[in-house]
């Protein structure tokens, strides 16, 4: 038994290098077999799939919006930034000095010219009146008694009672008096316009802003105490805004030819018609710090929308362009060429064309060339097009 076991080992040690060969050879055979059929199985599908994705970008179809040219009218206009100026701003100061003693107007409120605003004290101008009327009188007395005296001293110079020198001075007495009368006459108008100056009227129509000093206060002239308040006329009003001096030319052209500009004014927002009015002035001179020149307008402001030093947004027209082509400006694209569209044709395919553009009036924009009435131009997904791109139209404004 033991020779045949060791005759059995010797023989199984033998075949066991053969048996490990024929694994491994069998191994790389099934996985030989395995992976070229994945090769080729492989290959000509992404080869399908490379050709495939070229084909459908070749026949794919985007959807895009589109909008229709159109003939419109389109209002040349210019935007600017303007300030409300009033036309009247008047500080109402005291002429004389004295005890205020009545203020008559309640801040805020609206007055009208001639109105009582403000009282002073008039007694001690009163009084001053009364002296310069008596100075004027006794003067107005001594004038007569010469005037009387030159008129006997000329008799007497006939009648040869007298000497002549002494008529010819009683002429020059004369004009002294008619000389000092006249220095009391202006005393006493003096004293009258002061005691006229104790009643402050209102000396224009508008809106009282807040009152600076109250009853029984003492007024100096021509100090700081001397302000009483401020009037500013609400109507019309005046806005100023600024153009840049290349828009200048045309706003002129329409001027000469009497044309009158009308200006709107709306909000801070740029969403609130405040007022229209018309242009009113062009200033004389272009600021040379910023190339702009300033315009004025003219508003009624009948419901007082605009306020004094309020900021607003102007838009001045300067002309219509009657019928014209009118394109929405999304359509629009800018390239390093200059300003495109594309348009799509009958055959659902698209073309860019170039477009020449001028005014724009909200979201339309004149079309000076390149485009015609009725055609169809892209508004939404001009990004993905190119020339010939197949189009669908998925939204038309």
């Amino acid at each position: 038994m033991s020779a045949a076991s060791s005759s059995a080992r010797n023989a199984l040690r033998k075949r066991w290098p053969l048996a490990v060969l024929v694994v491994v050879l069998a191994i790389g055979i099934v996985a030989w077999i395995f992976h070229k059929p994945a090769e080729s199985i492989t290959a000509p599908s992404d080869e399908g799939s490379r050709r495939a994705g070229r084909g459908s970008r070749d026949t794919d179809v985007v959807p895009v919006g589109v909008a229709t040219v159109v003939k419109q009218d389109i209002k040349v206009t210019e935007n600017a930034l303007g300030t409300v100026t009033p036309l009247a701003t008047v500080t109402i100061q005291a002429q004389v000095s004295g005890q205020l003693t009545q203020v008559a107007f309640v801040e805020g409120q609206r007055v009208k010219k001639g109105d009582l605003l403000v009282q002073i004290d008039p007694r001690p101008y009163e009084a001053a009146l009364a002296q310069a009327e008596g100075q004027l009188a006794k003067d107005q007395a001594a004038l007569q008694e010469a005037q009387m005296d030159l008129v006997r001293y000329d008799e007497l110079v006939q009648k040869k009672s007298i000497m002549r020198q002494q008529a010819e001075d009683q002429k020059w007495i004369v004009q002294q008096d008619v000389a000092a009368v006249r220095v009391d006459q202006a005393q006493v108008d003096t004293a009258r316009i002061n005691l006229g100056y104790c009643r402050i009227v209102s000396p224009t129509d508008g809106r009282i802003g807040l009152r600076l000093v109250d009853p029984g206060n003492i007024i100096q002239a021509g100090s700081g105490t001397a302000n009483l308040a401020v009037i500013t006329r609400m109507q019309p009003m005046t806005v100023v805004f600024a153009l840049p001096e290349d828009d200048l030319p045309a706003v002129l052209t329409r001027q000469r030819a009497g044309a009158k500009l009308q200006v709107q004014a709306y909000d801070r927002s740029g969403t609130r018609l405040l007022d229209t009015g018309t242009l009113l002035a062009i200033d004389s001179q272009i600021n040379t710090s910023t190339g702009t020149v300033n315009l004025k307008a003219l508003f009624p402001n009948a419901n007082e929308g605009l306020f004094p030093n309020q900021f607003v947004n102007v838009v001045l027209r300067i002309d219509v362009l009657t019928g014209a082509v009118a394109v929405s400006s999304a359509a629009i694209q800018r390239g390093s060429k200059g300003t495109y569209t594309y348009v799509v044709k009958a055959d659902k395919t698209v073309a860019m064309r170039p477009v020449k553009i001028g005014p724009a009036e909200g979201t339309m924009v004149a079309a000076l060339s390149g485009l015609e009435a009725g055609e169809r131009v892209v508004t939404d997904g001009a990004d993905k097009l190119r020339d010939g791109t197949k189009v669908s139209v998925a939204a038309e404004n």
